[in-house]
């Protein structure tokens, strides 16, 4: 009888701990700049029907010269930052992270590959051009209640 339930119950567990990781990245991240040190904004993690991940602004904390895309070539061009989604199209890499979608960054309006990991309780998003080698790093911290 051991023998068994001892499958089941790692079947369960590893359903259960990939359903806990991809939760993970749900939520409300103060996005920090790479370069000044500075928070920039929040930024709203969620999910959509089709299973992709997305992310929204939601507040500008700083450089509220950006609060339109005026260099967006895309259809965020002229659109208003609050409400924009900045991450777009993102799905579970199999390793706890996210990867396959872009992000885009409202200050230049240029739109770079990304991947987003969890590490220590905080996001690492990466922004890059080809190979995730060429890019930039940023640590992202959970917001616990969005003001």
């Amino acid at each position: 009888m051991k023998k068994t339930l001892a499958p089941v119950f790692v079947i369960i567990c590893l359903l259960f701990g990939t359903s806990l990781m991809a939760q993970t990245f749900l939520g409300t991240w103060k996005s920090i700049d790479d370069e000044t040190g500075k928070a920039k904004s929040y930024v709203k993690i969620y999910k959509d029907a089709n299973g992709k991940y997305y992310g929204k602004v939601t507040k500008l904390l700083a450089d509220k010269d950006t609060v339109t895309c005026f260099k967006c070539t895309d259809y965020r061009k002229h659109k208003p930052v609050i409400g924009m989604n900045v991450i777009a199209g993102m799905v579970l890499d199999g390793n706890g992270g996210l990867e396959g979608g872009t992000i885009c960054d409202p200050k230049n309006g240029k739109i770079y590959k990304c991947k987003i990991k969890v590490v220590n309780g905080k996001l690492d998003v990466r922004g890059f051009i080809g190979f995730s080698l060429i890019g930039r790093t940023q640590t992202w911290l959970p917001v616990k209640d969005e003001k």
